[in-house]
């Protein structure tokens, strides 16, 4: 996709971190915005700011884990503009991590939920619309380096490598279509976001009960993990403008740490060709 000005973007998760900096880093290039996140205070923000600088853009108060939300900012945005040219299914949460027969249930339908569910409902809501009008439109689904490689158990990691696998099957069903559509998949590594402090958005339904001493080990855990983050990460501007030079160059695979993303798959692959199994080394 060579020219992005005047296309229409749907972005969920754009009140902060990826989302956010695909928003601004896209209003750049003269492109017309829908921005979707629960967070509707924030999300609303990012809007005035967008508006103010002279983009054409609104805001949908919207929660990917649920089927009619989603489907209702494909109303939204169809409504507003008349079209789509690329949906960015961004939106995503981190946890459930540990022992896989210790994760909590509660774990594993909220971040499924968001992770899995939210890039599928994002397709299912699009696709067919995008498809109708047959024009150049891109799908661009948020994995992570954790959907390509492998490593200790989180929930997190099995919806990343989901998303990676339904992204490749998107790329072969469109071309199977006739589409005009294309897939492309963003693989972003270690990303200075809040994203460890997601649940402040569960659902009160699937919080896990624990004591007030776990809570408090957790708290201390998540701090240490999201200072290192802050520390090691890159800005959501970077990672916006590899998904825009991505574009641009129609790749499939946008990888932000291609050094990193390329040893740990290396490896993965590896073990499974040599039938040595999973390496030690090839954890991220």
């Amino acid at each position: 996709m060579q020219e992005l000005a005047n296309k229409v973007a749907v972005i969920t998760g754009a009140a902060s971190g990826i989302g956010e900096g695909l928003a601004r880093r896209f209003a750049e290039e003269g492109m017309r915005l829908v921005l979707a996140d629960i967070e509707e205070a924030a999300l609303l923000e990012v809007e005035k700011e967008l508006r103010l600088a002279g983009t054409s853009v609104i805001a949908v108060k919207t929660d990917v884990s649920r089927k009619e939300s989603v489907f209702a900012l494909a109303d939204h945005a169809f409504d507003a503009f008349g079209n789509v040219h690329v949906v960015c299914n961004n939106a995503g949460v981190s946890g459930g991590l540990g022992h896989i027969w210790e994760i909590p249930d509660q774990d594993w339908e909220w971040i499924m939920a968001v992770n899995l569910y939210g890039v599928l409902y994002g397709m299912q809501a699009f696709v067919p619309r995008m498809i109708e009008n047959d024009e150049e439109g891109l799908i661009i689904n948020t994995t992570s380096v954790v959907g390509l490689t492998t490593g200790t158990t989180s929930v997190y990691g099995v919806t990343k490598h989901a998303v990676s696998r339904m992204t490749e099957g998107l790329h072969y069903d469109l071309q199977a279509a006739g589409s005009k559509l294309k897939a492309a998949l963003l693989v972003p590594g270690a990303t200075a976001t809040n994203i460890l402090y997601a649940d402040r958005n569960r659902p009160a339904s699937l919080l896990v009960p624990m004591s007030e001493e776990d809570r408090a080990a957790l708290i201390e855990r998540r701090q240490k993990r999201h200072k290192r983050i802050q520390e090691i990460g890159m800005d959501p501007k970077e990672v916006a403008e590899s998904v825009v030079q991505g574009m641009k160059d129609e790749a499939f695979y946008i990888i932000t740490d291609p050094e990193r993303t390329t040893r740990a798959v290396r490896l993965r692959i590896e073990g499974i060709l040599n039938g040595t199994g999973p390496s030690p080394e090839a954890e991220v």
